[in-house]
């Protein structure tokens, strides 16, 4: 199962040390204006409200160093990582970009993070974890690691960016550590070794951050470090879902079994197992979890994973909702209502987007019934569509292709 946003590589080198190297912050020199690219854009169809910009219908081409699905946003500009640990920041009311700041390191970028309440988009390109002020469009700071040492995943939450790292080769027996990292100007706030899977990042929220192993999950006072509680023996946990103040557990998709754990909610707090409801024993391949305790699961059959299921699972009153069938793992949440892509298996309906009440399922009716978008070729299966959400703004969203790399600003339905 794919992380919300944000999976990557982090390293350390020994417990003691900080592993991460130093620093280095300010914003200077790491930015440089962009020329605007040639788009269409059509005239303001329809404003934000609440004081936001209006926006407008826009297409805009991505530059080949700019990575597929490491795009984020806010309710005032998208962000995408470029190469290894670079940005490019874009106008979301036209999609022009407005800043970038050029990737420093090498190799394949591993993520991307964007913070609207510090105000910092982070990416990592294995040996360096880099932030981006998204007000000023600079390098707000930058860690780099020795070169043995790689991150492994990261999450940002309550002004602290958190981060695995592990031992670059896979020979070598993992050695997974966690630090913790002041989003504002990097400052290590503590960096320990502790019990996780190199492939799992982090989850945090409300002042804990939480690592799994797979056989036990950890619970972390977040400014200091110390363990605060672990699960039960015999909990399976191969896979963290956070979302709003829950937390839940499930299996992962790359793992070669026809069999899953089961999943399941934790209690934040001494992370001992809940009541949850029974899923579906098939293979899960993404989830959300909604502010008011709604996870969203798409699951899939081990033998086929072109097609499946999002499932919608109540988690303060253990209970299945419903069910949509469709063949894209796609999918996002926003005003009370799930958004993901019609089948791309269906010719009467592919090319769609569509909300979903989250409580109502898919046979609703009136106010509450589902709403779907028109046709474009940007929302068609053969196009792998990725959705960016704007926070703050439910009225747009942004998709972004994979086959000929654009983003386009739409409505939602």
């Amino acid at each position: 199962m794919r992380g919300v946003m944000g999976a990557a590589l982090f390293g350390v080198t020994a417990v003691g040390c900080s592993g991460s190297g130093g620093a280095q912050s300010g914003e200077t020199g790491h930015t440089t204006a962009s020329p605007q690219r040639s788009a269409s854009t059509s005239a303001v169809t329809q404003s934000s409200g609440g004081g936001q910009d209006p926006w407008r219908a826009w297409t805009r081409d991505l530059s080949g160093s700019e990575g597929v699905q490491v795009c984020g946003a806010t309710a005032h500009q998208v962000v995408c990582a470029t190469g290894a640990d670079g940005f490019v920041g874009r106008s979301r009311t036209d999609g022009a970009v407005s800043w970038t700041v050029p990737a420093v390191g090498s190799g394949k970028n591993l993520g991307l993070v964007v913070d609207k309440a510090d105000e910092r988009a982070v990416t990592s390109g294995g040996r360096t974890l880099r932030a981006a002020n998204l007000r000023t469009g600079k390098t707000a700071w930058s860690l780099g690691l020795p070169v043995d040492r790689v991150y492994a995943g990261f999450v940002a939450a309550g002004g602290i960016v958190y981060a695995l790292d592990t031992w670059s080769s896979f020979t070598r027996e993992a050695n997974v550590a966690l630090g913790a990292y002041r989003a504002s100007d990097g400052k290590t706030l503590w960096h320990r070794t502790v019990d996780a899977d190199r492939y799992e990042s982090p989850a945090a929220f409300d002042g804990r951050v939480y690592t799994t192993d797979s056989s036990k999950v950890t619970a972390r006072d977040g400014r200091t470090g110390d363990a605060l509680a672990t699960t039960p023996s015999g909990t399976k946990c191969p896979h963290l879902i956070a979302g709003g103040h829950y937390l839940a557990c499930s299996g992962i998709p790359y793992t070669t079994e026809d069999t899953f754990p089961p999943l399941q909610r934790l209690d934040p707090g001494d992370l001992r197992p809940l009541a949850t409801a029974e899923d579906s024993d098939q293979k899960p391949e993404r989830s959300l979890i909604s502010a008011d305790g709604v996870l969203m699961l798409f699951e899939v059959s081990p033998e086929d994973s072109s097609v499946g299921y999002w499932t919608a699972y109540d988690l303060n009153h253990p209970r299945k909702l419903w069910s949509y069938y469709t063949t894209s793992e796609e999918a996002g949440l926003v005003g009370g209502r799930f958004v993901t892509f019609t089948p791309r298996n269906d010719p009467a309906t592919r090319g769609h987007m569509i909300t979903i009440d989250l409580h109502a399922g898919p046979h609703a009716k009136g106010d509450a019934a589902p709403r779907m978008s028109p046709a474009y070729p940007e929302t068609v299966g053969s196009a792998y569509p990725a959705l960016v959400l704007p926070g703050g703004d439910p009225d747009h969203v942004v998709i972004e292709t994979m086959v000929h790399h654009i983003l386009r600003s739409l409505p939602l339905p």
